[in-house]
């Protein structure tokens, strides 16, 4: 019975893996626009950041009515991270239950 489930969790760990990769990537281009290391006018940069918006943003919104910004800073992207590595984790251990 395990055997049927095993790629059904090997697929979605894989979701969640990108998944955080692109969050990490959107933090990190965000904090390198917002200390100048990265030009904000920059067109690679701008497309990139308006296609990780597209992907996070929604998920951000979500989980910022749950929890709001605290002076100013959106916790958002952290909690998503938090939430993502206990999926992975979840899915982890329940693969290796089904071994």
């Amino acid at each position: 019975m395990g055997a049927i489930f095993e790629p059904f969790l090997y697929v979605i760990g894989l979701i969640v893996d990108v998944y955080f990769k692109i969050v990490v990537v959107q933090v990190v281009l965000y904090w390198l626009i917002h200390f100048k290391i990265l030009e904000p006018s920059n067109k690679y940069a701008q497309k990139t950041v308006e296609v990780l918006d597209k992907l996070t943003v929604p998920v951000y919104k979500k989980i910022g009515e749950k929890i709001p910004a605290i002076a100013g800073f959106d916790f958002s992207p952290f909690i998503l991270l938090l939430a993502l590595i206990f999926v992975s984790r979840l899915i982890l251990r329940l693969s290796l239950l089904l071994v």
